[in-house]
């Protein structure tokens, strides 16, 4: 039973994570283990919430922290989003100011804006998340 519940919470924390920042799919797989296998479920979706998050980055590991520090320098104005920012939210159509990635980053295609205080990766056609830099 036990084996059957483990290879449940994996398969459920790395498809929860997929594609979210280390915070964000730690926390996520700490829900889904805590709801599938109680607190030891919330331990080990946690861990693996954080390295799958962490491997699907779009930035990349070595490229976020330099990304976080190109945006910060650019000192753009912040978009206050309501309810939960994390990948696949959909950014309204009015009130959002969206900034082309510089070629060195070579993500052709995205647009970042900054919202409540954190670069955001956005698909410009569809406003639709794709990676929140924390």
């Amino acid at each position: 039973m036990r084996l059957v519940l483990t290879a449940l919470l994996l398969a459920t924390g790395l498809t929860a994570a997929q594609a979210q920042g280390t915070v964000r799919g730690a926390e996520d797989g700490a829900a889904r283990g805590e709801a599938i296998a109680g607190p030891v479920g919330a331990v080990v979706g946690s861990a693996i919430g954080a390295a799958v998050g962490t491997a699907n980055s779009i930035l990349g590991i070595d490229r976020r922290e330099r990304f976080r520090i190109y945006a910060a320098g650019e000192h753009r104005p912040s978009f206050r989003y309501e309810g939960p920012l994390r990948v696949g939210a959909v950014l309204p159509p009015e009130g959002v100011i969206y900034y082309d990635v510089p070629p060195e980053f070579a993500l052709k295609g995205y647009n970042y804006t900054i919202v409540n205080d954190h670069p955001v990766l956005v698909e410009p056609g569809t406003r639709r998340v794709v990676e929140v830099i924390d």
